[in-house]
């Protein structure tokens, strides 16, 4: 796991490139502490930094960026090839030309000498994003993995070619002149995250996953873009061969997960992995313990909190798989004091609450291994939200009902805030039977009053991710945004696209960046085993039984793990990773809060209109409302503008 920049200027607009690149580096030192080095040709302006988080072959012949061979090749990588040793013998690649040593950057690149670059992506499992710089084309060609695992940006600025793991460095740029892109902002309101291609700033993007750019220049710039993989494809062909029988499933999923973590637990330095407790988690780690010969280290946070903290469900997990576990409770003090920190973590503008615990099990992760395995992704492929089973059930419910109807039940429910039917349901507590009884009724009818409208799956999909609800309504340019046309393939069934939309947006965009970002912060490495493409495809060809059945979801990940844990211990509601935002809004942090959002700072900043931002705000004080989503998302991107154009 490294961090990467670079640039190239064809035409020697920059005048001290090697100040420019060290510079660049230096500001993702937290990327590769272990050493910083740059790789210059003078005579076309490619300059190419890397940061280096040493994990496999930790003497210099891992160092890069590195020459191929035949020095035709230089690369700048980012990641993990897992099966980098099978595809050495595979290919007989110690025949082609001498090892320098055990490195996957150096497997790489004898392998693109040998079978080009496009065969390689294919037959790799793992994650990167890389730059690849051709002396014999004088063509760069980046690539990211197929899941979007780690994260690449690329742009021109004053008709530099940039690239780069982290915004942050495009600032080392000359005269940059980085700024807002109007579209991104309004993007990032509504979803609390900037969905790739787009950044959050002008003329700068994100390369999607599974894709490969190749640009050159011969006067005037060119860029061709492909992709070597992609998954409406994946979902479409895998689909198609769909499992009859669910003891061969579940078989064969343990099976494929326990050679997956096998080849991801590979490592030249003490690893580890995250455990919550819940499913996801439980289930790595407990095919973490089948295989590994010693105790497996695993590390989970407590809050104080009850309604917050699942340590000691963490805790009894860990005792029966018998794992070398570490505990850390923090406090409400601990969390706060990692909300200043959160510009420098995300580059970009980031509202994801669950931000704050991943950085704080990440930094105490750390303190004891440099890699570390997550349960991240299961809900994605076996099917875990809430939405993939109500979601589908309110439409098809309501779908006969007149649209004005639906409307005015929606009003009817808005009519009361979210407090005041809380209030009710808890006068009428002794009425109700256990299926009423939520723990916070109110939000729950107002965020049905918001998808009740929904006239079909793309609308209500939308509102179901939506933090804010039309963010045109604030920013001042009254910029709507894009859609993203997440749900358009009407051959599947309601679940599977909702499935899909999430695969391609919210996991690579929201869910991997959080933990790329916190992990990469302490410079700790993180490995996602439900994300090798042969789990995603497994995942695709479960039909929607074998996800959610009588009520509970990933149904034939579970029956993998009650192998091997008690189904007791597992059973519970589902937490989530998140912190009392609501309650800290009110108190705690109200201060700084108001500081980001008063009238006179909006006012200054020329971007939000004030009033309905004070609104909601006074709404949140008030407990009129609970918008801690919405306002959390506001103000992570005021903190991230602060602190990015100081």
């Amino acid at each position: 796991m490294c961090g990467t920049f670079g640039f190239w200027d064809p035409t020697s607009q920059i005048s001290q490139p090697q100040s420019v690149i060290n510079d660049g580096v230096k500001r993702i030192h937290h990327r590769g502490p272990d050493s910083q080095d740059s790789w210059s040709q003078t005579s076309t302006g490619i300059h190419l930094g890397h940061a280096r988080l040493a994990i496999l072959d930790l003497s210099p012949h891992g160092k890069q960026p590195m020459t191929s061979h035949s020095e035709r090749y230089v690369i700048v990588y980012n990641g993990e090839i897992y099966n980098h040793l099978e595809l050495r013998k595979t290919h007989q690649l110690e025949n082609q030309a001498p090892f320098q040593g055990h490195s996957d950057t150096e497997t790489l690149l004898h392998l693109i000498e040998k079978i080009g670059l496009q065969k390689t992506l294919e037959q790799t499992q793992g994650m990167f994003a890389f730059a690849l710089w051709d002396k014999k084309q004088n063509t760069l060609t980046l690539s990211r993995d197929r899941m979007g695992e780690k994260p690449l940006y690329y742009g021109f600025i004053n008709n530099t070619f940039v690239f780069g793991s982290e915004l942050k460095s495009f600032k080392s740029i000359p005269n940059h002149n980085l700024s807002i892109n109007n579209q991104s902002l309004s993007l990032y309101l509504k979803f609390g995250y900037v969905p790739s291609p787009h950044s959050i700033l002008n003329g700068i993007h994100k390369l999607e996953p599974g894709t490969v750019k190749t640009i050159s220049y011969n006067n005037t710039w060119s860029e061709n873009t492909q992709s070597y993989w992609n998954i409406d494809h994946i979902a479409q062909t895998q689909s198609q061969t769909l499992y009859t029988d669910d003891t061969k499933a579940i078989n064969d999923l343990e099976s494929l997960l326990t050679q997956v973590i096998q080849n991801q637990m590979i490592s030249d330095v003490p690893l580890g992995a995250f455990l919550s407790g819940g499913v996801d988690s439980s289930a790595i780690v407990a095919l973490m313990q089948k295989i590994n010969s010693q105790k497996t280290n695993t590390f989970s946070i407590g809050f104080d909190n009850a309604e917050y903290n699942e340590a000691n469900h963490a805790k009894a997990v860990a005792k029966h798989l018998g794992t070398n576990h570490h505990e850390l409770y923090v406090s409400a003090k601990d969390a706060l004091d990692v909300i200043p920190l959160l510009p420098q973590i995300y580059c970009e503008p980031f509202s994801d609450v669950s931000q704050i615990p991943t950085y704080l099990v990440s930094q105490m992760a750390k303190q004891h291994v440099t890699v570390s395995l997550s349960g991240d992704a299961g809900d994605e492929i076996f099917g875990g939200y809430n939405r993939y089973t109500w979601g589908p059930k309110i439409l098809n419910k309501t779908k006969a009902l007149p649209h004005v109807l639906k409307s005015l039940g929606s009003r009817s429910i808005t009519s009361l805030s979210p407090k005041s039917w809380d209030q009710l349901f808890k006068a009428l507590a002794f009425a109700l039977p256990k299926s009423l009884r939520y723990k916070s009724p109110g939000n729950h009818l107002h965020k049905l009053a918001r998808v009740l409208p929904s006239q079909n799956l793309s609308e209500l999909y939308d509102q179901l991710v939506t933090q804010w609800p039309c963010p045109q309504n604030i920013l001042l340019s009254q910029t709507k945004p894009k859609s993203l046309n997440l749900i358009l393939n009407s051959t599947m069934d309601a679940v599977s696209q909702m499935i899909l939309a999430d695969q391609k947006s919210y996991l690579p965009d929201d869910i991997l960046a959080k933990v790329d970002r916190a992990a990469m912060a302490v410079s700790l490495e993180t490995r996602v085993p439900f994300l090798d493409p042969r789990v995603v495809e497994f995942g695709w060809r479960l039909p929607n039984h074998m996800k959610i059945r009588n009520g509970s979801s990933k149904w034939t990940l579970r029956q993998v793990l009650y192998k091997h844990v008690p189904q007791s211990l597992i059973e519970r509601p589902k937490m989530g990773f998140g912190v009392p935002i609501d309650h800290w809004l009110r108190h705690e942090i109200k201060d700084w809060a108001y500081e980001l959002i008063n009238e006179s700072t909006l006012k200054n900043q020329n971007l939000f209109d004030p009033k309905p931002v004070l609104k909601r705000w006074n709404e949140h004080q008030s407990q009129k409302h609970n918008w801690q989503h919405s306002l959390w998302t506001l103000l992570m991107f005021q903190a991230w503008q602060q602190d990015f154009f100081k």
